[in-house]
């Protein structure tokens, strides 16, 4: 019988073949392979160099391990092909079973403040022995990058890679111990324009390593942890430059990038502010012609252009209601940058 084996740990089994025969036995064959659901996973064969002979009460021991990769019902197989005391080749299986369970349980949470991303992990241990965490590390897809947070001082770790770093393990406690786990995710600028054209949320994967009291180890690797969906956008309008000091009453500039994250030309565009609000609830307007023009931009492509304003209202002020229009293909943008400045009334 086989104690319990848990997934991301390695099965190692002891086999004895006995010759409980009076005689000796030659040209043994030896066979040993899981059995699982899915696959068959071959662990040893002698058929190339089978063992001369096993004396009468003899025996031939051997060990065959493998990394439990599924769930489930497993059996091990071990068959012995030998000639008896006559010459006559004789066949002897046997099968021993066991079930793998899965020893822990992640449940993760994503969440956003302005650019930054949060992943909490929470990792739950359903063995029944103490299991100690040498690693729980964060792999971050590609044009993120991560940083482990910890709970004492709330500081982010050195920046060197986290596998350099000295952690002693976390323990958790058999039969229902629980540890929260907190990564601070950036993703690279090159990286935001892509994935907002891929529409990709992948953030990585966690990769796990633990001992038993006994010091055998274990490891598991999660599938891809998502983040929040990722609206596709035809353009991206962003300010590339603000004034930091901006009067009341002075006219100011605005710069303003607009990107086609499309595969197709978009444009000719009209861009203008638009006045939803009362002139005497805007704070801020154009200083000029109320309607701009911009050429086409091609696909991937970026123009940029500027805004002429004046400020009418001094304090902590939004600049809103930038709208961009394409002739072509008759579509309205809006809602696409919002920009909160200072108005200065000195």
């Amino acid at each position: 019988s086989c104690r319990a084996i848990y997934l991301g740990e390695t099965f190692c089994s002891y086999i004895s073949i006995n010759n409980s025969s009076n005689f000796e036995v030659r040209d043994v064959t030896i066979k040993a392979e899981i059995q699982t659901e899915r696959q068959r996973i071959l662990l040893l064969d002698t058929s190339k160099s089978p063992v001369e002979s096993i004396r009468a009460g003899g025996r031939y021991d051997f060990i065959v391990e493998h990394d439990v990769k599924e769930l489930g019902a497993h059996t091990l197989v071990c068959t012995a092909l030998y000639s008896d005391n006559d010459g006559e080749r004789k066949y002897l299986p046997q099968y021993f079973k066991f079930m793998v369970a899965n020893p822990l349980s992640v449940r993760t949470k994503v969440r956003v403040v302005k650019e930054t991303t949060f992943l909490e992990a929470s990792i739950e241990n359903h063995t029944k022995s103490n299991l100690y965490m040498d690693q729980v590390d964060f792999e971050p897809a590609q044009h993120w990058s991560a940083t482990v947070l910890r709970g004492v001082d709330h500081q982010p770790e050195s920046k060197q890679p986290m596998s350099d770093v000295f952690k002693p393990p976390v323990l958790l406690r058999s039969g229902g111990g629980v540890h929260n786990f907190l990564y601070q995710l950036k993703l690279s600028s090159d990286g935001s324009s892509l994935l907002k054209v891929e529409g990709s949320n992948v953030l990585g994967k966690l990769q796990i390593t633990w001992r038993t009291n006994l010091g055998e180890p274990g490891r598991l690797q999660t599938q891809q942890i998502l983040g929040s969906p990722i609206a596709h956008k035809d353009i991206e309008l962003r300010a590339v430059e603000v004034p930091s000091i901006i009067m009341l009453e002075k006219p100011f500039v605005v710069r303003l990038n607009l990107t086609n994250q499309t595969d197709r030309l978009l444009g000719p565009f009209e861009v203008w502010v638009s006045q939803s609000e009362s002139l005497d609830e805007k704070a801020v307007m154009v200083n000029g012609l109320l309607t701009m023009h911009l050429a086409q931009v091609e696909a991937f492509s970026s123009s940029e252009f500027q805004l002429n304003l004046i400020a009418v209202k001094h304090g902590v002020q939004k600049i809103t209601g930038i709208t961009v229009f394409d002739t072509r293909e008759k579509k309205t943008y809006d809602s696409l940058l919002e920009l909160e400045v200072f108005i200065d009334s000195q």
